[in-house]
């Protein structure tokens, strides 16, 4: 099941806010400055005037209305984790009347009126002022506001299960039901709630509005903004684009860390999953790993050519991932594999055990600089293990801070690992329980491991080893825990030459060829 985790964001609210900064709003689109409003705006608040309550009900009717401003210019006005951005957002909503809808159908007419994008942590904000607007109009319907964001973070992750490009069994009623048991103020919410929300977004999944110049362009497309006035920003999105908490941000502006030929075999889909077998073939791409994303293009990267929706589908994202030496693996020479995120597993070959380190070293790098600190797993009376949701977004926090945040982590984990099997199953408990316990074990395992190793990249260097292009193991020590941290590499620097003729001398040593492919 993709997201048991359903009720992440109801639990990390507070902790959401207490982490966003308060700043200035961005200066606004192209079509509409704000500059002269939010210098105007911070006078105000600074001498405790009601001249901001104005300012604010000026700017959320320009915004509601469209007036000089785009669909993609809303959300980052109404998320942004300061006083006067929460007065816009509340005067913004008081433009719609939800008095008598549904949860569901309020939610629906929300989202057409403006693109949800933006940081995690906004989006989630701006979810949470919908929240309190429909609560306001239906006091009656669900007992406090807390559960109507609950409800509502629950069907944007639902609708992504549903709907999503997610390989895998889809979620059951009863499993959104059962996901839900304890959590409406210590209660349940009513089962004949819950199952039409089900079946609404079942039926229809929920979708946003966009602009229309968004319309005419190609996935690679996207308007760049400017988060904080320093993190270029895109709305073009790697993945379902069904949900704007867990879609992979596509910035064409991001940094270039490694590219070069690969030979990608698929051998796990979501959640471990064994791929089927018709579709664990060996394939040859340009591989490029930008920012946090490996693209893999059929053809060479050129900077001005656009990515195709291909090229888009079958990108990977390196958030939280791992990659370590495919030792289990021996049909063929110099492979890696990379576990990711949502535990799937790919396979790829290099051209040499200098390549295979090289690819490795970056991979991991660029997953413990930048990865975002982990949501805490769901909350419910369901005994079933759940991984926690591990957020797309790039992390807000210095290196400093990141090092200390991944070996809290890894501290966590630690001693968790220990408890765990410092209790093991009885041998009378059901084989489902034994399953379980196996599961959380390796779950544990494995994130010991990636954090041993994030947390020996940030202390090597971290960033700067990212402008390196030595292929000499970076924060991996010699253990058994992990093939990862025993390479055979040799410590080569010597850069290989790409051409047309070398591509072709990769490409039959696919599988295709040589051998059958279990």
């Amino acid at each position: 099941m993709g997201i048991i985790m359903c009720l992440i964001y109801c639990y990390c609210r507070d902790r959401c806010f207490a982490e966003g900064k308060t700043s200035r709003l961005d200066a606004g689109s192209e079509m509409g400055s704000t500059d002269i409003l939010e210098k105007e705006t911070t006078e105000s608040l600074s001498n405790g005037t009601n001249s901001n309550v104005e300012a604010a009900k000026r700017l959320a009717k320009r915004l509601y209305h469209l007036d000089r401003f785009k669909r993609s210019d809303v959300a980052k006005h109404l998320g942004k984790n300061n006083e006067f951005s929460k007065l816009v957002a509340e005067e913004y909503l008081k433009f719609f009347d939800f008095t008598g809808m549904t949860l569901d159908q309020s939610l629906r007419c929300f989202l057409k009126a403006f693109s949800l994008v933006g940081e995690t942590q906004e989006r989630e904000r701006v979810l949470m002022h919908f929240s309190n607007r429909y609560f306001s109009c239906n006091p009656d319907t669900i007992t406090s506001k807390d559960g109507v964001h609950c409800l509502t973070c629950a069907m944007m992750l639902l609708n992504t299960d549903l709907h999503g490009h997610n390989i895998g069994k889809k979620m059951t009623c009863q499993e959104f039901i059962t996901n839900l048991q304890g959590v409406n103020e210590g209660g349940d919410f009513s089962k004949d709630l819950l199952k039409a929300l089900y079946n609404s977004i079942k039926n229809e999944k929920l979708e946003w509005a966009v602009d229309d110049e968004e319309k005419k362009k190609s996935p690679s497309e996207g308007t760049d903004e400017k988060a904080n006035g320093t993190h270029p920003k895109t709305i073009s999105r790697i993945g379902s684009t069904t949900n704007p908490f867990l879609d992979i941000p596509h910035d064409p502006n991001a940094a270039v860390y490694k590219s070069g030929f690969l030979a990608r075999k698929i051998h796990a889909d979501m959640d471990g999953k064994k791929t089927p077998r018709g579709k664990r073939g060996w394939k040859t791409f340009y591989a490029v790993l930008k920012g946090t994303v490996l693209y893999l293009q059929k053809d060479e990267y050129k900077p001005e050519k656009s990515l195709s929706d291909e090229d888009l589908k079958n990108a990977v994202s390196v958030h939280h991932a791992l990659a370590s030496k495919a030792t289990d693996y021996e049909k063929k020479p110099n492979v890696f594999k990379l576990k990711t995120a949502d535990w799937r597993v790919l396979l790829f070959q290099t051209q040499s055990p200098e390549e295979m380190q090289g690819w490795i070293n970056k991979i991991n790098c660029v997953a413990a600089v930048f990865s975002a600190p982990p949501f805490p797993a769901a909350i419910g009376s369901q005994k079933k293990f759940s991984r926690p949701l591990l957020p797309a977004t790039t992390t807000k926090l210095s290196q400093e801070e990141q090092l200390k945040s991944h070996e809290s982590k890894l501290k966590q984990i630690t001693t968790e690992l220990a408890e765990h099997r410092s209790y093991p199953p009885d041998k009378k408990v059901k084989a489902k329980d034994v399953d379980e316990y196996k599961l959380k074990d390796h779950y544990l395992d494995f994130e010991k491991t990636r954090y041993e190793i994030y947390v020996s990249i940030l202390k090597e260097g971290g960033k700067e080893l990212l402008t390196t292009d030595g292929n000499e193991p970076v924060g991996l020590k010699k253990s058994h825990s992990s093939p990862s941290l025993n390479p055979d590499a040799s410590p080569v620097t010597a850069k290989v030459k790409r051409n047309v003729s070398e591509r072709k001398d990769h490409r039959p040593e696919t599988p295709g060829i040589k051998q059958k492919v279990t």
